[in-house]
């Protein structure tokens, strides 16, 4: 905590829950135990049909609880709360996040040292090795093969990511925005659903004239598995729907032209044939139907809209 303090400015704390109740429950237990006074939770409900949702408000009566009739993915989840936040600054965490008691401080203390800062992120490191790192910083993302790298991926937390650095991308599982960034450049594109839709909000705040860092004295634990585990037709819609919408947004002129082609005949045909030699066959749908959905939406002007908050 910065010394000799006076001063803290509300924190809005924004997570959504997905049929995980009892995990968002310790994300909330852990933050009711941090040293920064001063900040709101907000859960936001996306129609846990397969759970018990309630138990959250039940638990927690002074969280901030918004049910939501049906599950509108993970950016307008985020948006409901954007919305319901009175805070000067948001803190959007994943709800398999787990905080420890100072993580807080040095995320405030980046902001408010430097106006010019629009989005920070703590390292993040896996819950279950909490000695290997997950995110301390991201790459840019090639604008022809829309491919980046988190820096410190499977790494050892061993001292080398234990300085700041400008990054292109703060990291939507522990990201922290100050409210007049999102009042100035709005909210998360509605069209994302799922996957690539805190990249785009970052290439947003990035175009506003902000930048972002890695803070590297914060960290949380994050319960993503270090393996990669299992690929679902669901997770590899979306993430091939949205990286192509990702590039209809923010990329331009010759080099679109070119990422086009190679998502179209290189990328995306290659990675869908080796799911279909192993016998996967909903895999490989998914693939076409990404790439469906994109040309059946070729003219939407949805596509590029920015909510307003």
């Amino acid at each position: 905590m910065a010394k000799n303090r006076t001063h803290y400015p509300l924190v809005s704390i924004i997570t959504v829950n997905y049929n995980q109740s009892e995990v968002t429950c310790k994300l909330i237990e852990s933050l009711n135990k941090i040293t920064w006074p001063n900040f709101e939770v907000i859960v936001i409900d996306n129609d846990s049909s397969n759970d018990t949702p309630e138990i959250i408000k039940e638990r927690f009566p002074n969280i901030i609880y918004i049910a939501n009739p049906i599950n509108y993915g993970f950016a307008a989840g985020n948006n409901f709360g954007l919305m319901r936040a009175r805070g000067d600054y948001i803190l959007l965490l994943n709800n398999d996040i787990e905080v420890p008691e100072g993580f807080m401080e040095p995320l405030i203390d980046k902001l408010e040292g430097d106006q010019s800062i629009g989005a920070v992120s703590p390292k993040i490191k896996f819950y279950y090795q909490p000695d290997t790192i997950q995110y301390a910083g991201y790459t840019p993302i090639n604008p022809v093969t829309m491919r980046n790298f988190a820096i410190g991926y499977w790494q050892k937390d061993d001292g080398r990511f234990n300085e700041d650095r400008e990054t292109p991308y703060a990291h939507g599982a522990a990201m922290m925005v100050p409210m007049r960034v999102v009042k100035e450049v709005g909210l998360m594109s509605y069209i994302f659903f799922l996957y690539y839709e805190e990249a785009d909000w970052c290439a947003r705040i990035a175009k506003a004239g902000y930048k972002m860092f890695y803070v590297a004295n914060s960290h949380v634990l994050h319960k993503e598995s270090v393996s990669t585990g299992k690929l679902s037709a669901l997770k590899i819609y979306y993430q091939n729907r949205n990286r192509l919408v990702y590039m209809r947004r923010n990329i331009e002129g010759k080099t679109f032209y070119l990422s086009m082609m190679y998502q179209l005949f290189m990328a995306i045909p290659k990675n869908a044939f080796k799911f279909l030699i192993k016998g996967k066959i909903k895999l490989f749908l998914a693939y076409y139907r990404a790439i469906g959905w994109n040309i059946t939406n070729a003219f939407s002007k949805e596509i590029h809209e920015n909510p307003s908050l």
